[in-house]
């Protein structure tokens, strides 16, 4: 016979075992439950004090359900947990808690991504990662205002990767990590923007300077172009992909842009002046000398300019020396033009060897050896 109070024992252990259980199972549907009142409250745009009192009553039972030894081995334990715990994060205003609950959502969604049945409660956590994103980007905002660049970088660069379509938080992300001159990452963060459709010209003159450093010349033009297809006749596109074109001895194709250019840009010094530069290095001196004094209309203190007119001059008098013409008087006008032109030159930057090296040049020639001495001592100075 079994001795009562034996009996009275078991029954006892059951009673408790059953309470533990069921108690287990309440905490976690009022915490169910407040997942579903919440979602009603936000769908009913309810104040933040009434979305504020149904998390709290959720994060209390959803707490205790992560302590007890058996419901916190359940994945959805932690599921609601972040979920919940992302929620106080956004929603609370104090700074302090919204912080705590910030930390608490990482270790609740780090938690339940380790159990096998992860996807049963993907949704939960999905949207707890995205509760912790939109902090994450606020937190990378302010650390950028605070040039605290190193962490505003982690905040943004994980934003970005969890919206990968978003171009400005991929522009974000790629200034945060130039600021820290991490080159490799402002590449990839330039080239998700440029992939996924970004305008901003200024991602895709940073993006050709990295593949000129490679060097990747191909590239570099390819980039250009492509921003140029988005922002036509953009000056810095365009000054970088005429140089780049020029650099690479593409000159044909730095001509025809240039040309397809200046029926738009007609005031633009620079671009006159590389035509000349160009029409130059042709042997076609007369329009090179057009080129150039167009750009000095809009800068008449342009330096580049004034220079490459002096050669032109020089150039076109030494022409006139060649024994099929032997004209001294043009060779005079044209070295007379280039001495105007050159002393422009000198005045607007004094310390051009260069510059100088031509006037000691054409005063040799016209014996005017004051001058000569003159300017080779600046030259000592140097």
């Amino acid at each position: 016979m079994m001795d009562k109070r034996l009996l009275f024992s078991l029954a006892f252990f059951i009673v408790i075992t059953t309470q533990s259980a069921f108690s287990q199972k309440t905490q976690l549907l009022i915490a169910k439950n407040s997942v579903g009142k919440l979602q009603f409250a936000i769908a009913n745009k309810k104040d933040k004090k009434a979305q504020l009192a149904i998390i709290g009553d959720g994060v209390k039972a959803v707490e205790a359900a992560a302590k007890d030894s058996k419901s916190k081995k359940w994945q959805e334990t932690w599921a609601i947990k972040s979920y919940l715990s992302s929620y106080m994060a956004i929603t609370d205003p104090d700074q302090a808690n919204s912080d705590k609950y910030y930390d608490l959502t990482l270790l609740a969604i780090d938690t339940a991504k380790r159990f096998d049945d992860y996807q049963d409660n993907a949704g939960l956590i999905a949207a707890a990662n995205y509760n912790i994103n939109i902090l994450k980007q606020a937190k990378g905002d302010k650390a950028y205002d605070k040039q605290d660049f190193g962490a505003a970088f982690n905040y943004l660069k994980d934003v970005s990767d969890f919206f990968p379509k978003d171009t400005s938080l991929a522009v974000n992300a790629g200034l945060c990590a130039e600021a820290i001159h991490n080159e490799n990452e402002v590449f990839n963060y330039f080239k998700r923007a440029k992939d996924n459709g970004v305008r901003n010209p200024a991602v895709f003159k940073r993006l050709a300077a990295i593949y000129i450093s490679k060097p990747d010349l191909d590239k570099a033009i390819k980039t250009l172009q492509e921003g140029l297809a988005l922002n036509p006749y953009n000056n810095m596109l365009n000054n970088d992909y005429i140089n780049l074109l020029l650099d690479n001895e593409k000159y044909a194709d730095a001509k025809q842009v240039i040309e397809g250019t200046l029926t738009v840009e007609t005031k633009n010094k620079l671009l006159y002046y590389l035509y000349g530069y160009l029409q130059q290095k042709n042997t076609n001196m007369p329009t090179a000398e057009t080129a150039y004094n167009k750009s000095l209309d809009i800068d008449r203190n342009y330096f580049d300019a004034l220079y490459q007119l002096g050669l032109v001059y020089l150039n076109l008098g030494n022409d006139a020396l060649n024994p099929a013409a032997k004209d001294i008087g043009k060779f005079s006008s044209y070295v007379n033009r280039a001495e105007v032109i050159l002393l422009q030159a000198h005045n607007v930057n004094t310390k051009d060897k260069s510059t100088i090296n031509l006037l000691i040049d054409i005063y040799t020639r016209k014996s005017r050896f004051d001058r000569v001495q003159e300017l080779k001592a600046q030259l000592d100075e140097f």
